[in-house]
């Protein structure tokens, strides 16, 4: 079996490597090693151009194609990842409630911690029904640095609008 292409982007919060092909990407990740350079594939390029505009405060939402491979369930949690918009938290109730079977919530959750697309499937976004920042792959810090990121982006934008 053919390796995928990878590139590499270095984010503020950590390096990240991007999985794809001419088919869309398949994974997004955080990486301790990589390699020092590393040529961007053409078929990931955007995903690299779009994560820089999203990391430099140009991009509340991601344009590409996502091949996202998992069970049927968390298809459909991570598709309703998608819709949760840029600068806002939803609870893991609220998705189990979207999904219609509000029991789901663990499910839920599992789901969401088994998602291979960080950052552009915003499982960073799902928080605890009291307001608690749980669980993230990529550690707390980067799921806080995250919040407080769109949090504060959100509010400049409001504010320059005016």
């Amino acid at each position: 079996m053919d390796e995928k292409p990878k590139a590499y982007y270095c984010s503020p919060i950590g390096t990240l490597e991007i999985v794809g092909d001419a088919d869309g990407i398949t994974s997004v990740e955080f990486v301790d090693d990589a390699p020092r350079r590393a040529n961007t594939p053409p078929e990931l390029a955007e995903c690299v151009s779009q994560l820089d505009e999203y990391f430099n405060g140009k991009r509340k939402t991601f344009s590409l194609n996502l091949v996202l491979r998992g069970t049927e369930f968390q298809n459909r949690v991570w598709r309703e990842l998608l819709n949760i918009p840029f600068g806002r938290t939803v609870a893991y109730l609220d998705i189990a409630r979207a999904l219609g079977n509000r029991n789901a919530i663990r499910a839920v959750g599992a789901a969401n911690g088994q998602n291979p697309i960080v950052i552009i499937v915003p499982c960073h976004r799902v928080i605890g029904s009291d307001g608690s920042l749980t669980g993230y792959g990529g550690g707390l810090w980067r799921k806080e640095w995250l919040l407080d990121f769109e949090s504060a982006s959100a509010q400049t934008r409001l504010f320059d609008a005016r």
